[in-house]
């Protein structure tokens, strides 16, 4: 194998193997794949815009069983600090997410043992009866999984019911590394890797919007990495017609702060700022049939992800009014809404608001200003 012959194959959009994009991670300097990762992103985004959204990551529960152990966010069934959050405190956070001029919630919660289908479709079905317009990006596979296995219900029958309910759209939690030498290591009471992708497979076939994402930096070999990332692309060329599939593709690396993975394994996140910027670029090489990368600022920081949209993202996330589980694991950063704006014009693009479906989005006439920073 060569750098440049693989390079040169990546900008034509040919399929690189595992064994081509680990290769590339090992041998190629950080500028080439840059270089390459910048001319594909501008291969699809024909204008100088990086995308932004505005939602509020709120938890339907903390309660979970499956005892991850990157995870500090969690609590065992019973615990004092357990909590399922109520339809008045969703109608509080909703009304002052529509304030700061958000319309999505990102809605996850735990394994909790005692929530079924019915649960998520009355919470479902309830927020948009309050708030018809606003959009519902929730739960994950792991959760559709678990939901699954608790009502003797396929993939398919619970998406379909969520989807009747509200559900909008999927987010791509829970994928970890999706091997299961790895996920039994770190998550062993989450469903295995192929169940993700099975759950993936199902929602795309329901033509309901997904992303996919890899948190990398623990127990994982690089091998695995971009094993992760040839199967998130043959699941979306599986995708029906018409399916928008994976909308997007977010790597972000492991926060240690207080794990279990840390404390009593010693495993600490070791990813410097240019492996991060590196695996941006090696993501949009790996994955072209996946239109849109986003850069993890919680977790890297300003500067290393204004870097990363010179190395193929083209999406610097949301400003996150309110996020709880990585930040849980010591994810330090913070942006309001004039903030991420100004981070992007500092890189050299147009910030564009925009949608869960990557619709650009008018900023709201109406919108306070000054998010509250966490």
């Amino acid at each position: 194998m060569e750098v440049s012959n693989l390079l040169g194959r990546a900008l034509k959009n040919e399929f690189l193997s595992a064994e081509e994009g680990e290769f590339l991670f090992h041998h190629a300097g950080t500028a080439e794949l840059m270089f390459v990762g910048n001319e594909l992103r501008k291969q699809k985004k024909k204008h100088n815009k990086v995308t932004w959204i505005i939602d509020r990551n709120l938890n339907t529960t903390n309660v979970c069983i499956a005892n991850c152990k990157f995870c500090n966010f969690y609590r065992i069934p019973g615990h004092e600090e357990a909590y399922v959050t109520s339809m008045d405190e969703y109608r509080v956070k909703i009304e002052e997410t529509i304030r700061y001029g958000g319309n999505q919630l990102l809605l996850q919660g735990g394994h909790h043992p005692e929530l079924g289908l019915k649960f998520y479709e009355d919470t479902f079905r309830g927020i948009k009866n309050m708030f018809p317009n606003i959009k519902l990006h929730s739960l994950g596979p792991p959760e559709i999984a678990h939901i699954s296995k608790l009502e003797g219900l396929s993939h398919t029958e619970v998406l379909r019911a969520l989807k009747d309910a509200g559900l909008d759209s999927l987010p791509g939690a829970g994928a970890e590394i999706l091997n299961d030498r790895v996920r039994r290591l770190i998550s062993k009471g989450k469903c295995s890797g192929k169940e993700w992708l099975d759950v993936m497979r199902a929602a795309h076939q329901l033509h309901i919007t997904t992303s996919a994402t890899m948190m990398f930096g623990h127990v994982e070999t690089v091998s695995e990495r971009f094993e992760h990332l040839v199967w998130i692309r043959e699941v979306q060329a599986e995708k029906p017609a018409g399916s928008k599939g994976f909308l997007a593709f977010i790597p972000w690396p492991f926060m240690d702060d207080g794990t279990l993975l840390k404390r009593v394994k010693g495993v600490s996140n070791n990813v410097t700022s240019d492996e991060y910027i590196r695996m941006i670029a090696l993501s949009r090489i790996m994955l072209p049939n996946v239109e849109n990368i986003q850069a993890s600022w919680l977790t890297v920081g300003k500067k290393t992800a204004q870097l990363c949209l010179h190395a193929g993202a083209n999406d610097f996330g949301s400003i996150m009014i309110e996020e709880n589980v990585v930040s849980a694991a010591g994810a330090p950063h913070r942006f309001t809404a004039a903030g991420i704006q100004q981070a992007i014009r500092e890189a050299g693009f147009e910030p564009q608001l925009r949608t869960q479906e990557y619709e650009d989005r008018e900023l709201p006439l109406n919108m306070e200003q000054q998010v509250i920073n966490y």
